[in-house]
């Protein structure tokens, strides 16, 4: 499965068909066929959504929708975390609405960034029986019909004993194709790296949906703003805005704070312990690429990489696989490697990590930061944001 994977990978992005291999090319018509199946039952179901017939249920607080169009990359985890922690911080409890797809890494990965503050994170295929669950059990707070606790949003933190456990907005992970819950604000992420592949629908090409459907969303961020050129960028906004013309858009990245060891998530390392060091970075991402240049951005003297497709588990015959590179690593460079992977990759199989020693395994760690473009600033951002309870 996962050698297919790859294949189809390979062929998503790959903006002409005829470069591919005859192995690659083989797949094409399957692909192309399987695609046309997904587009006819993505238009339907749409549609009768459109005519009523599908119900749509709304929550009794904001819900705010954090999606993308494509597969893997698009920092939209990182977003619920940035979200959750601007409401946290404001007073008001968060509920993340998460599918926990792909062994629940993302899920767990939240759960330890956000331990400490308000927000509950609530896991499940049906999120609006979730949703239900949580606001029985913890009670909500309606901040629109308050219009003292709406102005305190923005200035100091609404801490008081009847409100600080009661949920106050809903952010749906992974929102944008979820359309059975009513959202009042639609965040698509954007991966400035390789926004849309190559235009194609999934399984042909990594697009969930026609590039039609960002005209639902009402704020565009593209991420990895710092690894993409600036004429990039902008053509990127541009072909965005001529969709939905007026769209906000705007740019993000993740800023590196320190990492941590496999053995030991408490103690920090700081960046510059890999510098002049030989790096492998080992993954299991949508687009590992943003990964790899931001590991090479903090001064190694040599990085080498293994990938594998998006929430892959890592099995004893990969670690096996890898320890052999990281041994004609060793011989070639005559320093032992160290090996660096994501807060994802950790908390999917944190112990099967630990089969790599004597190889020391660092986790990076970072934050999504707002990057201000023109008048397109952080504070632009959380106006709009805030904005739900209007």
């Amino acid at each position: 499965m996962e050698k297919l994977k790859r294949v189809v990978s390979k062929i998503a992005y790959s903006h002409d068909f005829s470069k591919l291999s005859l192995i690659h090319r083989s797949f094409i018509s399957l692909l192309t066929f399987i695609s046309s199946i997904y587009h006819l039952s993505l238009t339907t179901r749409h549609y009768l959504y459109s005519l009523g017939l599908f119900h749509k249920q709304r929550l009794p607080v904001p819900v705010i929708s954090v999606g993308n169009l494509t597969w893997g990359g698009n920092g939209k985890t990182p977003m619920v975390e940035y979200l959750s922690n601007l409401f946290s911080n404001c007073g008001v409890c968060p509920l993340i609405l998460s599918r926990g797809y792909g062994g629940g890494d993302e899920v767990k990965m939240l759960q330890r960034h956000l331990m400490g503050t308000s927000a509950k994170i609530g896991s499940g295929a049906n999120r609006a029986a979730t949703a239900a669950w949580f606001l029985e059990k913890y009670g909500y707070v309606d901040y629109s019909a308050n219009v003292i606790c709406k102005d305190l949003l923005f200035t100091n933190k609404v801490d008081t004993d009847d409100t600080s456990n009661k949920i106050g907005a809903a952010i749906l992970d992974d929102g944008m194709q979820h359309v059975s819950l009513v959202r009042d604000l639609d965040i698509v992420m954007v991966n400035g790296l390789m926004p849309w592949g190559n235009n194609r629908l999934i399984p042909l090409g990594p697009l969930r949906e026609p590039l039609s459907a960002l005209a639902r969303a009402d704020i565009i961020v593209i991420h990895n703003a710092d690894l993409v050129p600036e004429q990039d960028l902008i053509d990127i906004k541009n072909g965005i805005q001529e969709i939905k013309s007026f769209l906000p858009v705007f740019f993000s990245r993740m800023v590196p704070s320190h990492f941590f060891n496999a053995q030991n998530v408490v103690a920090k390392v700081p960046l510059s312990a890999i510098k002049g060091k030989v790096i492998f970075c080992l993954s299991a991402l949508g687009y590992p690429i943003g990964f790899v240049m931001c590991v090479e951005k903090l001064g190694p003297l040599h990085v080498d990489q293994y990938h594998y497709s998006d929430h892959y588990m890592f099995q004893p015959k990969d670690i096996c696989t890898v320890r052999k590179r990281l041994e004609e690593l060793h011989q070639t460079f005559d320093s032992r490697p160290i090996v660096v992977v994501t807060e994802k990759d950790y908390d999917r199989d944190r112990k099967i990590l630990l089969e790599l020693c004597p190889f020391n395994v660092l986790v990076l760690c970072s934050q999504l930061q707002i990057v201000a473009h023109n008048r397109n600033s952080e504070q632009r951002f959380k106006e709009l944001v805030f904005k739900i309870w209007d």
